[in-house]
Formats: structure tokens, C-alpha cells, sequence
């Protein structure tokens, strides 16, 4: 697992920073330095993959995205990664790796997150997925999320985009 660390981002980092607007317009600042904008983030997302397919979760309102969300008292959001994948997916992981950070400044605050990538080891069945639908699986990602009903918000702005350039530029999984 993955060690935080605090550390501020520098101008020379900046260069390796995406800034962009997200689904609602809100600034989004994505960077795959170590923790850039917090050693404590709130929230995490994980983008998982599953024998060759990516493992995503459908949620009851948003539709199908990564599974992800809060850090609870007293866990930290390498802990909250692996939980929210089994609670949403009810998968047991082989690995997760940080791969970035992003801040957020929206109408009801800042959000910063901590982008993750996980090769799930198997999947199992869970008596309840809470706000998800449970486990879905994907050979390919369509090419047109953005305008896809199906999917979430969180699926259609540049943080998904940049980090799967960086998975494939390193071939993580």
C-alpha cells in the first residue's frame, strides 16, 4: 500500500498538473505527484480492472462509474479505497497503487481526492452493495462517455481521461 506523505506542489510540479472544468463547469486541478494537495483527502476513486475488464459499480442514481467515495473517522483513503471496492463491487484486491490527486472548488466547497488503480484479485457476493447495484463488468469503455446517459458525471469530465493515459503510458495493469 501506499504511504502519505504531506507535500506542497511547487511551480516546477505544476507542469505535470491538468487543469480543466468538469461536468459542471467547476475548476479541476488533476496531478499525478504524491499528494499534492493534501496528505489527508476526504474522498477516494478507484479504477479497477478484473482479468482484462474493467470492474466498475452502478450506482442507484448516477449510473455506472469506478467505485469510490468518503474516508471514514479514523481510516486513511488507502484503507477507504479497499473498502469502498469490496462494499460497492464486492471485489478483494491483489493491488492498488495511488496513481493521482485532484482538488475541486464546487458551489458546496472543495473536494480533494485521491485517484487510485486496483487489479482486483476475485469477485464475491456481497448481501448488500449499499448505494450501488453491485459489480459490473466492461471489455472496453465506450468511446462516448461523455455524452452517455448510462454513465456518471464522474466518468465524463478529464480526470478519468488523464488517468488512463498514464495507466497506459506506464502500462500499470
Amino acid at each position: 500500500m501506499i504511504m502519505s506523505r504531506r507535500c506542497k506542489l511547487k511551480d516546477k510540479e505544476a507542469v505535470n498538473m491538468h487543469v480543466f472544468k468538469d461536468f459542471y463547469s467547476n475548476e479541476v486541478k488533476l496531478s499525478f505527484e504524491d499528494h499534492p494537495f493534501s496528505s489527508d483527502p476526504k474522498h477516494v476513486w478507484v479504477i479497477c480492472k478484473f482479468k482484462n475488464q474493467w470492474l466498475l459499480t452502478k450506482h442507484k442514481e448516477r449510473g455506472y462509474e469506478f467505485p469510490g467515495g468518503k474516508v471514514e473517522i479514523g481510516e486513511t483513503a488507502d484503507e477507504a479505497a479497499v473498502r469502498e471496492v469490496m462494499e460497492e463491487t464486492g471485489a478483494i484486491l491483489k493491488k492498488i497503487d495511488y496513481l493521482a490527486q485532484y482538488y475541486v472548488v464546487g458551489k458546496s466547497g472543495s473536494v480533494i481526492k485521491n485517484v487510485y488503480l486496483a487489479e482486483v484479485d476475485k469477485l464475491t457476493d456481497q448481501p448488500t452493495y449499499y448505494e450501488t447495484e453491485g459489480p459490473v463488468l466492461f471489455n472496453e469503455l465506450p468511446d462516448n462517455l461523455a455524452e452517455n446517459i448510462n454513465f456518471s458525471f464522474m466518468m465524463k469530465d478529464e480526470v478519468l481521461f488523464h488517468c488512463l493515459n498514464k495507466i497506459n503510458e506506464h502500462k500499470k495493469i
